[in-house]
């Protein structure tokens, strides 16, 4: 077996260190910054070179993400979204059912907008309400942070991880994958968490009725356009599930999805450059550098060594292991290392569904297992509130068990 080349292992266990602690001194990196350094060390050491470190950026993720990033942010932009959500939240009558909605509702978006984009249209929106009717900020930005998470599971576009999964799985169809294997237990699963709130929350539920204020829609035109952009978004889903079922030739990637969702919005909105300016360009770069180090590091020979211990022996290890590793190095990079061993152990539909749930409901566990969970406390302390990493790990802790649980449950019994 040839010598591993070291320097790709130190880097990336400095690029997690740094992650983890996000502070030099006086100075606070974003976490693309600190996989940005990374990616420049090895080539700057010369473990990869320039031409290999392009071809391992995987432009399919980057051109899904660049398109769903663009419908998020004119999203935002419009306050379409913010608009429908209040028409929703303010049906609700007692704190339990604005608990429910948010779960569910902000659930649901996240399995088709990506859960980062749900993060940053619902923390004003949770916070408004929490000061509106006096109620626990803490209980509405953890629900949040759950509906977010455990809403992504069961889409193979619901956070960047699954997209990982769905692309280099070699699923014939992703979407219909991901709802029969995670679906019912995802379901099940939030259905935990409001129970779980509500136990370590039960002083601060009452019965007395929400009042929604209505929000307006900033820009009707680019509200429009992204109605045209959900409906093409669930229109080429449906069209690709269907076309698994009647066993039809045309298929097409879930890039396509991104592009042609995207595109309303590129070539008729008169804002397309302001949008196109705003978008999380921080994520793409993160994306582009994560790529280039963990081609590395496989490079590197380090992976090949441990795989016999990371394969695994069932879906049961992989998922446990996705959960507890997510939470060192965290659920994207994660997942990008785990899937080329995973494809050379040869694993299946189950292996990899199993990392699915695994990877994301890692962030449920403590507050730095995802990016969304971040990105809602970031937003939050701007308006003078937060969640420390002990309310979250006094709910998150014992929901990961039970979320871990019901997932092994649900492939040991019905599938």
């Amino acid at each position: 077996m040839p010598p591993i080349d070291p320097v790709p292992p130190i880097v990336l266990i400095a690029v997690f260190a740094l992650i983890a602690i996000r502070q030099v001194g006086t100075f606070r990196l974003a976490i693309w910054q600190i996989m940005l350094a990374g990616a420049l060390a090895v080539l700057a050491l010369g473990s990869i070179s320039p031409g290999k470190a392009l071809a391992s950026i995987d432009l399919d993720v980057m051109i899904f993400l660049f398109g769903m990033f663009v419908v998020g942010e004119a999203m935002v932009e419009s306050r379409y979204l913010h608009n429908v959500a209040h028409s929703v939240f303010s049906r609700a009558r007692s704190t339990d059912a604005l608990v429910l909605y948010i779960l569910f509702i902000m659930g649901f978006f996240s399995a088709f907008i990506m859960n980062d984009t749900v993060a940053i249209i619902g923390t004003p929106l949770v916070l408004f309400y929490a000061k509106r009717h006096n109620i626990s900020p803490k209980l509405l930005l953890l629900s949040l942070c759950f509906a977010t998470t455990l809403g992504s599971v069961a889409s193979p576009i619901g956070n960047p991880q699954n997209l990982l999964i769905a692309l280099h799985g070699k699923m014939s169809n992703p979407f219909v994958s991901f709802f029969t294997y995670l679906a019912i237990p995802t379901f099940l699963n939030i259905l935990i968490a409001f129970a779980m709130l509500r136990f370590f929350f039960r002083g601060h539920f009452h019965n007395m009725r929400l009042e929604g204020a209505r929000e307006d829609i900033r820009d009707r035109g680019l509200a429009d356009l992204c109605r045209v952009s959900l409906l093409l978004i669930f229109v080429m889903i449906t069209a690709k599930v269907v076309s698994v079922f009647n066993g039809l030739e045309w298929d097409f990637s879930l890039t396509y999805i991104a592009i042609a969702a995207a595109t309303p919005i590129l070539l008729i909105s008169p804002r397309r450059f302001e949008i196109a300016r705003k978008i999380d360009w921080h994520t793409l770069v993160f994306f582009a550098s994560m790529f280039v180090l963990m081609a590395s590091v496989w490079d590197s020979g380090i992976i090949q060594r441990l795989m016999p211990g990371w394969s695994g022996a069932g879906y049961a290890p992989v998922m446990v292991l996705s959960v507890l590793l997510s939470q060192l190095i965290s659920n994207v990079p994660f997942v990008a290392l785990y899937l080329p061993v995973l494809d050379l152990a040869g694993a299946g539909a189950r292996e990899l569904m199993a990392l699915a749930a695994g990877s994301t409901i890692a962030g449920n566990l403590l507050i730095l297992g995802a990016a969304s969970n971040i990105i809602i406390i970031q937003n939050s302390e701007k308006k003078g509130e937060t969640i420390s990493f002990l309310d979250f790990a006094r709910v998150g802790i014992p929901l990961t068990v039970f979320n871990t649980a019901v997932y092994w449950a649900y492939f040991e019994l019905f599938l």
